[in-house]
C-alpha cells in the first residue's frame, strides 16, 4: 500500500473514532424532548412519575419556626375535620406513594430550611425541609462538611432520614448515624425531642419510618471538616473487587469516600468492575467556593443518556469513565465539590420513559455469588439496565426498619423503561425475583421504591415489620399520616 494511502486510512480511523461518539450523543440530545411532565392542578406525583394521584390540598409549611408550628395545627386540625390523612413531602424522590394518598392532604416540608451551625460541638441544626446542597453550601463557610448524606444532594434532609438514607462514606452506617436528636411533632400535635436516650422508641421508628409517626421539624446533625482529596480509580475483574476493596479503600485510612461500578455492556455483562476512592489530601482547602461547571454537567449527563435502549452508548460510556474519567487522578477536590452532586447528572429529559431505582443490600460473604446469579437473572427481562453501582454500607442500630444488620453491600440498579402498564408488569416480575435473589442471599431490599412486592414477600425479610405497625397505631391510632407505602404493606 502507498504511503499516502495509509495516511488516507489513519485519518479515517481517527476520524471515524471521533465522529462516532458525537453522532450518538447529538442523536441523544436530539431526540430529547426536553419538556417537563406537566401535574395537572389538584394532583401530585413522586419521581417515578407513574403515581399521579388526585389529592385534597397541598399545603407548605413556611420557613420559620413559630409560623411552621402554627400551620401545622391548622393541617392537623383541618384533616381531622375532614377525615383525610396527611402526608408529608420533601424533594419526593421516592417512587412508590411514600408521599402521597388519594384525595389526602400533602404536606410539603421543602421550605423549611432553616440552619445554624454550633461551632463548638460541630452540630448543625436545620430544618428538615432543607436540602443537602443548601447544607453543603452553607457549611462551605465555615470550613465543614455534611458526615454521611446520600450520593445526591438534591434529596430534603427529612426525606433522608425518614428512608434512613445511605451513602458512599467509608466504614459508614446509614444516615440515622450521624443524627444527633430531631423535634417531632406527634399526631396529638405535641413537639417532642427524640433521640437514642429520649423517646428512644420513636427516635428508632421514624429514622425509616416513611413518614407515618409524625413530622419532623428540626434535625440536628454531626459535621466534619471539609478537606481536599484526591481521587483514584482502579480496574479489575468482578471476582476480584472485594480484595480491592480491601486493599485500596478499607485498608487504607486516607481513604473517605468511596464506590464501585459494574460494566453493564452485553459483551462483558457483569465481568469487569472499578473501584473509586477519595483520599485526605494534606494540601489545606484554599477554595472558598464549591467549583460548579454546567457545561460538563450537561457533557456527562449526555454521556449517561446515551446509554439509553444502546449497546454502544454503554460501551462508549464505560470506555469514556475508564479513560477520560469523570474525575481525573491526582487531581484536588473538596469534600464538599464531590458530596454536592445534583441529581440532573442523570437527568432523563424524555417524557416517554421514566428510570427507576432499585436497591438490595447483600452480606459481604455472599458477594460474589449474589453477581453470579445476577448473571442469570437480569438477561432474561426484557428491562433496559443502565448502572449498577456498589456502596459499602456498615451496621444500622438506630432503625426500627434497618436493611444493613450486618455489614453489606448495597447494589443500586437504574432503570428505564416506558410509562405503560405493559413494561410495569415486565418490571414487577422483574423485581419478585431481584426480591428472591436477595432473599435467598442472606441480604434485604431498599422500600423507597415501586410497591411490586407484596406483604408475605415483604415481611420475609422484613420480619418485625408487623411489630412495626402495630407501634405506629401506638403512636397515631387514628392514622393521620398515612400514604401508600403504609396502604400497600400494612
Amino acid at each position: 500500500m502507498k504511503k499516502k494511502h495509509i495516511i488516507y486510512a489513519v485519518l479515517f480511523v481517527v476520524i471515524a473514532f471521533v465522529s462516532f461518539p458525537f453522532i450518538h450523543l447529538s442523536k441523544t440530545y436530539l431526540q430529547e424532548d426536553k419538556s417537563l411532565v406537566k401535574i395537572p392542578t389538584g394532583f401530585t406525583n413522586d419521581a417515578s412519575l407513574l403515581n399521579l394521584t388526585k389529592i385534597d390540598s397541598i399545603f407548605n409549611a413556611p420557613q420559620s419556626e413559630k409560623e411552621s408550628i402554627e400551620q401545622l395545627k391548622y393541617v392537623f386540625n383541618y384533616a381531622k375535620t375532614k377525615k383525610i390523612p396527611i402526608s408529608i413531602a420533601g424533594a419526593k424522590h421516592s417512587m412508590g406513594g411514600h408521599t402521597m394518598y388519594p384525595n389526602g392532604v400533602v404536606l410539603n416540608m421543602r421550605p423549611y430550611n432553616t440552619m445554624e451551625l454550633d461551632t463548638v460541638s460541630n452540630i448543625l441544626t436545620i430544618g428538615s425541609g432543607a436540602l443537602w446542597e443548601e447544607a453543603i453550601h452553607y457549611l462551605n463557610r465555615f470550613g465543614k462538611s455534611i458526615a454521611v448524606m446520600q450520593a445526591f444532594s438534591s434529596f430534603s434532609i427529612g426525606g433522608s432520614i425518614s428512608v434512613n438514607g445511605h451513602g458512599w462514606q467509608k466504614d459508614a452506617p446509614p444516615v440515622s448515624s450521624s443524627v444527633v436528636s430531631f423535634t417531632l411533632m406527634k399526631a396529638d400535635g405535641t413537639i417532642v425531642t427524640c433521640s437514642r436516650t429520649e423517646n428512644a422508641e420513636l427516635f428508632s421508628l421514624v429514622v425509616g419510618g416513611y413518614g407515618l409517626f409524625g413530622v419532623i421539624l428540626d434535625v440536628k446533625l454531626k459535621v466534619v471538616d471539609n478537606e481536599n482529596m484526591v481521587f483514584k480509580r482502579h480496574k479489575m475483574k468482578t471476582e476480584e473487587y472485594l480484595n480491592y476493596f480491601d486493599k485500596y479503600a478499607s485498608q487504607n485510612k486516607d481513604v473517605q469516600l468511596v464506590f464501585g461500578r459494574l460494566n453493564i455492556s452485553k459483551e462483558d455483562f457483569l465481568e469487569d468492575a472499578t473501584l473509586n476512592t477519595f483520599s485526605v489530601s494534606d494540601i489545606p482547602v484554599s477554595r472558598e467556593n464549591i467549583k460548579q461547571d454546567d457545561s460538563m454537567t450537561e457533557m456527562k449527563r449526555l454521556v449517561f443518556r446515551s446509554s439509553v435502549d444502546s449497546e454502544y452508548g454503554k460501551r462508549l460510556r464505560w470506555n469514556l469513565e475508564n479513560n477520560i474519567g469523570e474525575f481525573s487522578s491526582d487531581e484536588l477536590f473538596t469534600r464538599n465539590e464531590l458530596l454536592n452532586d445534583n441529581v440532573s447528572l442523570i437527568e432523563n429529559k424524555d417524557t416517554s420513559t421514566t428510570d427507576i431505582l432499585h436497591e438490595y443490600f447483600i452480606p459481604r460473604r455472599n458477594f460474589d455469588a449474589y453477581i453470579a446469579k445476577l448473571k442469570e437473572v437480569l438477561p432474561k427481562h426484557d428491562i433496559d439496565l443502565l448502572n449498577i453501582t456498589i456502596r459499602n454500607v456498615y451496621p444500622d442500630d438506630d432503625s426500627f426498619m434497618s436493611y444493613a444488620n450486618e455489614e453489606v453491600f448495597g447494589f443500586v440498579f437504574l432503570f428505564n423503561q416506558k410509562r405503560c402498564d405493559c413494561v410495569e408488569k415486565t418490571m414487577k416480575s422483574l423485581t419478585k425475583e431481584l426480591v428472591d435473589v436477595a432473599i435467598e442471599m442472606e441480604g434485604t431490599y431498599y422500600l423507597p421504591y415501586r410497591l411490586h412486592i407484596d406483604k408475605e414477600q415483604m415481611r420475609k425479610i422484613y420480619p418485625q415489620s408487623d411489630e412495626f405497625f402495630k407501634l405506629k397505631l401506638k403512636y397515631d391510632s387514628a392514622e393521620l399520616f398515612n400514604n401508600m407505602f403504609y396502604e400497600h404493606y400494612k
